[in-house]
């Protein structure tokens, strides 16, 4: 088991930043000397902690070189760590695939470093779950009020079957986004065959949009694997990626 941390975005969304947005602080720290501002990936990390996750891969862009400055092995905040670099601007999915070499056989947590999970035990949660059903794929879902910024999952009337995604519809009547997965060899397979069908489409064409992480997934969900989701219905994903979330990490106290 390995996790995997996507921290390539530039947060254009947020403007300019005098760090990494993964390190943009939000809470703090209670220390022996007092509280200390606390950078928003430690709340990924200290999830995966309390799961049992002890080894991650981060991939950062050249340039964010003040995430590995920080962390460094990660012997200070749980899991260990190690680093690669992206660059291939087309999206998160680009991002993970950098990864392809070093995960081929591993079960891959993926952790998205911008965002502040509730409970405390969504990924110990997420693991049970997928050790114990064993699909290809478990997906953390958890109540969305703005689905035109998010993946969408549509579940199975009868059971925690994903059916569907959609990615950022401009109308919907799903209710449950991911933020959190674990999947298995075959689904990383997988996430290679997009990527390489996306970018051989970029030769063909002048422009493509971003590939999507929710796109793998809803390649998984057509190929046949199986795909499920664990929902978290008074859970709480705040997303300090976007300036909604990031004005609402101003009032966090966690």
């Amino acid at each position: 088991m390995i996790g995997l941390i996507p921290a390539g975005g530039m947060a254009t969304r947020l403007g300019p930043l005098p760090c990494s947005k993964e390190l943009l602080p939000v809470g703090s720290f209670q220390t022996p000397d007092g509280l200390r501002p606390r950078p928003v990936i430690t709340y990924l990390l200290a999830q995966w902690q309390r799961a049992g996750i002890g080894q991650a891969l981060i991939v950062v862009r050249p340039g964010k070189w003040d995430i590995p400055a920080y962390l460094g092995d990660g012997s200070a905040f749980g899991p260990r760590l190690a680093y690669l670099t992206v660059h291939e601007p087309h999206g998160a999915a680009y991002t993970l695939a950098t990864a392809l070499p070093f995960i081929q056989d591993r079960t891959v947590v993926l952790g998205l470093p911008d965002v502040i999970l509730a409970p405390d035990d969504v990924y110990a949660t997420l693991l049970s779950h997928h050790s114990t059903a064993q699909p290809d794929l478990t997906l953390g879902l958890f109540p969305c009020t703005h689905p035109q910024s998010a993946d969408m999952v549509a579940l199975a009337a009868d059971s925690c079957r994903v059916t569907a995604i959609e990615i950022k519809p401009a109308q919907t009547d799903l209710q449950w986004t991911w933020m959190a997965a674990i999947w298995e060899p075959t689904v990383t397979t997988l996430l290679g065959e997009v990527v390489a069908a996306d970018r051989t489409a970029r030769t063909q064409r002048q422009t493509c949009p971003e590939l999507h992480i929710g796109a793998v997934f809803q390649a998984a969900i057509a190929r046949g694997l199986r795909v499920e989701g664990v929902t978290f219905a008074d859970g709480r994903a705040l997303d300090i990626g976007t300036p909604a979330g990031w004005e609402a990490a101003a009032h966090f106290t966690g």
